[in-house]
């Protein structure tokens, strides 16, 4: 049976994984997901519970791809999870393993996915992501123009993933002065022609506002081949679906067992794998959606109304890459959550595309959320703050921010049998002041990174206009 993919909003039609890899948002302006999710029963887990990280990757990805010949998706995966890609480990035990797991007491673990070329979970996705691009494009002699938007972590994840290939420009759009000095200056550190920052007045949210706006004219999207990186494409996710199974084998002895995974939540997209991976047999107990103070999806699991904030209201913090109060990846779970009926989907983003809110008690369907194994916590400064030091006194071990938010709500719902994943969001190393305040110390530092803040930088302030936007993209297209 071939792997079709459909809208959340109901009104495109269903295609296949490469159909929409490049793209993005669906036309109707929906988010892509497929018509069934594959399912692991006993037996397939047993299977897997042996396997590396490539060859569960393959196993996991090959149910959603099915469109590109098994050897060469079996390649593209092989090249992509190597000990020199994720070499940023403490010791070359853990880069073979790509995804180690750090055990803080029995029972309680992080789930380290910070080893790639920029310290952050998005490189898991990411280095797929830009391989895939890659073998697409070439198979169809094309090239393709990449807008995206950053908070911090994706955007340098996907400039180090597509620079240098062919065919692919990227244009990254990230909010001006909100980011670390770290994260800013693994962006706009790189010279390579194809890669073009954009530091755009205003939050993340107007970033990714005009992201979909761009996305949205067709016309234009056509015309210049724009496709999209951010977790909006349906391929990031289905990357990091792999990685929630790798960290439950670990953990865990046999597939009787139930664990629980806590997710540092901006976008949503990170928690959406976990999601999904529980869809397909994966026995998670909790999926626990941590928010710092921009909370707005504690905010829905806690009471069923989903009210996301103007760029006024969200709050600039010490864990900036979750400063986002429009998760875009939240479509995709109400549409699992609402029986993936596209009128409903419209009717509930009709007001949120406007600015509004929805309260899902009136039609009943908060009471399913508990089904799914959803629940959240919020985190702020202080709570940060002191997680990061007791972690460093109590295990020796040095997190970052956003790991701390993770680690402090993972800790709320934290039951006696029922190992706790925290996922690791990203190296110390990109929140120097963060760390300088809580342990009075600079962050440890992989060798490979250097001296990054003192590099050169290239990159271009602008208003938050989605047609300054459009007309910087054709002023610049490779001729």
């Amino acid at each position: 049976m071939v792997m079709r993919y459909i809208s959340t909003r109901g009104n495109s039609p269903a295609q296949s994984f490469t159909q929409i890899l490049l793209g993005g948002l669906a036309p109707d302006g929906g988010l892509y997901l497929p018509e069934t999710y594959p399912h692991f029963g006993a037996a397939d887990l047993s299977t897997m519970r042996g396997m590396n990280y490539r060859e569960l990757a393959y196993t996991v990805l090959s149910r959603f791809i099915d469109d590109i010949p098994a050897a060469d998706l079996r390649a593209i995966i092989d090249k992509t999870y190597t000990p020199e890609v994720y070499g940023n480990a403490r010791s070359d035990e853990q880069a073979a393993d790509i995804t180690p797991l750090h055990t803080l007491e029995p029972g309680l673990h992080l789930l380290c996915l910070s080893n790639g070329p920029t310290l952050a979970f998005k490189d898991m996705a990411m280095q797929l992501l830009g391989n895939l691009f890659e073998y697409v494009l070439n198979r169809a002699g094309e090239d393709i123009n990449i807008l995206g938007a950053t908070s911090g972590d994706t955007g340098s994840a996907a400039e180090y993933a597509m620079r240098g290939k062919r065919g692919i420009n990227v244009y990254m759009l990230s909010p001006h002065n909100k980011m670390s000095r770290f994260q800013t200056a693994q962006m706009f550190s790189l010279q390579d022609e194809n890669i073009h920052n954009i530091a755009v007045d205003g939050v993340f949210d107007d970033c990714q506002d005009i992201v979909k706006a761009v996305s949205n004219d067709h016309e234009f999207k056509a015309k210049y081949k724009i496709g999209a990186v951010n977790s909006i494409n349906w391929g990031r996710v289905a990357a990091q679906v792999v990685y929630y199974f790798k960290g439950y084998f670990a953990a865990t002895h046999d597939n009787n067992q139930q664990v629980s995974f806590s997710v540092p939540s901006g976008n949503f997209g990170n928690v959406c794998a976990g999601h999904i991976a529980r869809m397909m047999g994966l026995p998670i107990k909790h999926l626990i959606v941590a928010t710092n103070e921009n909370d707005v999806l504690d905010e829905f699991f806690k009471t069923g109304v989903y009210r996301p904030r103007a760029a006024a209201q969200t709050y600039h913090t010490s864990s900036p890459s979750m400063d986002i109060s429009k998760a875009s990846n939240f479509e995709r779970f109400v549409a699992d959550l609402t029986g993936r009926d596209g009128a409903v989907l419209r009717a509930l983003w009709e007001p949120i595309d406007q600015g509004g809110m929805f309260d899902l008690n009136q039609q009943g369907w908060f009471e399913q959320v508990a089904d799914y194994g959803m629940v959240s916590g919020a985190s702020n400064h202080a709570s940060r703050m002191e997680t990061i030091r007791d972690t460093w006194e109590k295990y020796g071990v040095m997190i970052d921010t956003h790991t701390a938010d993770g680690l402090k709500v993972g800790l709320e719902y934290f039951e006696p049998g029922v190992p706790m994943i925290v996922l690791e969001t990203a190296l110390p190393a990109k929140f120097d002041e963060a760390i300088h305040e809580a342990l009075g110390r600079a962050p440890e530092r992989p060798a490979t990174i250097g001296d990054i803040e003192n590099l050169p930088q290239r990159f271009t302030v602008m208003r938050n206009d989605v047609e300054d936007i459009k007309q910087f993209i054709v002023s610049h297209l490779a001729s």
